[in-house]
């Protein structure tokens, strides 16, 4: 897990996010437990009080539950709702994308070119 210590996102969003990631991917797959709160802090080099509010902010969004004792596991994805949150995730960051073309003068044209250009690439 890769954390940035000066990105301006807070270091437990940062592991929510990428938790939530692997979930929404796969990598985490339904009720597989997450690293212990404890250990993650440890091989991360963090608090444990962050750890515990990633891991809080996942449950909050409902994509872990808290078993007592035993720690967080990763709670069955329903695909649509997969689908919507990847969706919105796609609507971001095209947002981003068009914030940044305009930022850097390119027309709309510029920035569909761009994007043909990078789904090409993907594909060889």
């Amino acid at each position: 897990m890769k954390l940035l210590q000066n990105s301006g996102v807070p270091i437990y969003q940062q592991i929510a996010e990428q938790m939530k990631t692997d979930i929404l991917a796969g990598k985490l797959k339904e009720g597989e437990y997450l690293p212990s709160i404890r250990g993650l802090a440890k091989d991360l080099k963090i608090s444990v009080i962050t750890t515990m509010k990633a891991y809080e902010l996942l449950e909050t969004e409902g994509l872990v539950t808290a078993a007592q004792g035993k720690g967080f596991y990763v709670n069955a994805q329903d695909s649509e709702m997969l689908r919507e949150q990847h969706l919105r995730r796609v609507e971001e960051a095209l947002q981003q994308a068009i914030s940044a073309a305009e930022i850097a003068g390119m027309t709309d044209e510029e920035l569909q070119g761009t994007l043909q250009t990078l789904l090409r690439m993907k594909e060889s």
